[in-house]
């Protein structure tokens, strides 16, 4: 209902995201009915990364009742890293757990502040974009999407599709503009790529794109990791506006 979808609507677009990532599925109107009434307990991990992508929320906000299999990042004790199944719920974190340090490339889903600058040549002035996103790692990608309130700028929602490759993260960045704003609901995209520090608790790197003389412009932009749930209640908590 929130997406304004019929039920066949859905399963066509759980289809066509699987079809996008290369994971293609099978999801049918009948399939989103036995989700809704509760009949499927959880859904299987093709299915789960698709509802990822069509909701923009994580699968353990989506109130299915039993664990959904997932895909986690850890250390192989020899210097790599392998991925291990689990059907585990993930407890939430405390407040000891949220704020020890994070393992180097380890899984960095949870809950992230995103701050980037841009010079506006029209006002010729540097301004600062914050949003609190959630970021969502499933092996190599990471997709980032803002919680719908908290935008210092409000209703300019944020999205990203990044690669990890080590401790480098690169991909591509889309924001709407608020349509009441200074730039009247114009769409920008472009280019990021940015380190993660030997923590895994902040990126540090810098964006490029598109101006509104066409020209190609870069500025810097960080990533600062702030709580490792994406429950229900950790999406409200953060669900509000940043402070400047």
């Amino acid at each position: 209902m929130g997406l304004l979808m019929s039920q066949d609507d859905f399963a066509r677009a759980i289809r066509e995201a699987g079809a996008a990532a290369g994971e293609p599925n099978d999801a049918s109107k009948r399939l989103v009915q036995r989700w809704e009434a509760g009949t499927t307990g959880a859904p299987r991990p093709v299915y789960a990364r698709a509802l990822e992508r069509v909701t923009r929320l994580p699968i353990d906000s989506l109130g299915f009742a039993l664990p959904v299999p997932t895909a986690r990042v850890a250390d192989d004790g020899h210097g790599g890293h392998d991925l291990e199944p689990s059907t585990a719920t993930a407890p939430v974190p405390t407040a000891t757990a949220q704020t020890a340090t994070r393992t180097p490339n380890g899984n960095y889903s949870g809950i992230w502040l995103s701050r980037y600058e841009f010079f506006s040549s029209g006002r010729d002035e540097t301004f600062t974009g914050l949003h609190y996103v959630v970021l969502l790692q499933h092996g190599n990608k990471l997709t980032v999407r803002s919680l719908p309130d908290a935008s210092l700028n409000p209703n300019s929602p944020l999205t990203m599709d990044l690669t990890l490759d080590g401790n480098v993260v690169t991909g591509t960045w889309v924001e709407e503009t608020a349509a009441e704003g200074y730039y009247a609901g114009a769409r920008y995209h472009g280019a990021v790529q940015m380190l993660i520090e030997p923590t895994g608790r902040r990126m540090v790197g810098k964006w490029l794109g598109f101006g509104k003389e066409f020209d190609v412009n870069t500025g810097p932009w960080t990533l600062e990791f702030k709580d490792a749930s994406t429950n229900k209640a950790a999406l409200e908590k953060w669900n509000v506006q940043p402070e400047a």
